[in-house]
């Protein structure tokens, strides 16, 4: 990210930032059972430096404090559910502590930088290669660009073993991989793609007749039924099981430019990083295959 001369710089003030984080993804587009926006930090603080995660854990939180962050931006929430105590002696408490008595702000941009344009699958869409991009579920009430999940055309066709690799190159490295279901052999074109958990989307995807569907947290009934239905017909749409933070953690680079440049447009300059801690909760798997058992962990 930018690096600036400090004696002539302009920080923003934390309020400046949320304007301008509104202006690229509107809280106006979160889901209703969401939970973006401001978590903690008051308006007037200055903000210099910004550390960007996907997750509000505590080695987030401690990295950004030991990188001197005076705002931290995590595409999850912390709080998507009511708690009843701060308390540093809770896992969440703990977080909130550690950022408030050190100056750091939290601001969580979630479902609202998933259907925003140039948001989490946008992003995803254009590092996978597709073209003639458009939102898989459209937004009742904003641009015809913005909506959950996006489907979009591959320049030429290829096999879904091909493509699997494709995708599986484009992501950070975590233990669980990439899951596929389908024939390795079958040709595709079309991809419709949701980062994070989108087994919910699977009608839209049909609609959208997408040869393939990629997304991430698929639970096992779902997969099943959506593969059976798939084999009544055309045996499509085929599924690649993504993991949820590293579908999500490709999006940051592009959310922490997206941000410096609207601050700069309004004569800002703020320093911003990218955390590279995995945060996906899983540590290693198991596989088993001719007599052998091999262990895959997220740091091959």
């Amino acid at each position: 990210m930018a690096s600036h001369d400090s004696s002539r710089a302009l920080y923003p003030t934390l309020s400046q930032v949320c304007a301008a984080m509104e202006s690229l993804w509107p809280l106006s587009l979160q889901a209703g059972w969401d939970a973006s926006g401001v978590v903690a930090g008051r308006p007037e603080q200055p903000i210099r430096r910004i550390h960007w995660a996907v997750d509000p854990v505590q080695a987030v939180a401690d990295e950004a404090v030991e990188l001197g962050a005076d705002l931290l931006i995590t595409h999850h929430p912390l709080f998507l559910k009511p708690v009843n105590s701060m308390a540093a002696t809770t896992f969440k408490g703990k977080v909130v502590h550690t950022l408030v008595e050190n100056s750091c702000a939290l601001i969580t941009a979630h479902t609202n930088a998933d259907s925003a344009v140039g948001g989490v699958s946008d992003v995803l869409a254009e590092i996978l290669g597709l073209e003639n991009i458009e939102p898989l579920a459209a937004v009742d009430d904003g641009l015809v660009e913005e909506g959950i999940g996006r489907v979009g055309t591959l320049q030429q066709a290829m096999r879904l073993e091909e493509f699997a690799a494709r995708v599986y190159s484009a992501m950070p490295a975590v233990a669980g991989g990439v899951r596929v279901a389908g024939d390795a052999d079958g040709i595709v074109s079309k991809v419709a793609i949701t980062g994070g958990a989108g087994d919910s989307l699977f009608d839209y995807v049909r609609q959208h007749e997408a040869d393939v569907y990629i997304t991430a947290d698929l639970r096992h009934h779902p997969a099943s039924e959506a593969r059976e239905q798939a084999m009544m017909g055309s045996d499509r749409p085929y599924l690649i099981d993504v993991s949820h933070f590293a579908s999500e953690w490709l999006w940051l680079p592009a959310g922490a430019n997206a941000l410096e440049r609207a601050l700069a447009d309004e004569g800002f300059t703020v320093t911003s990083a990218v955390s590279a801690l995995n945060t996906d909760p899983w540590d290693f798997i198991m596989t088993s295959g001719q007599n052998t058992t091999t262990i895959h962990s997220g740091t091959e």
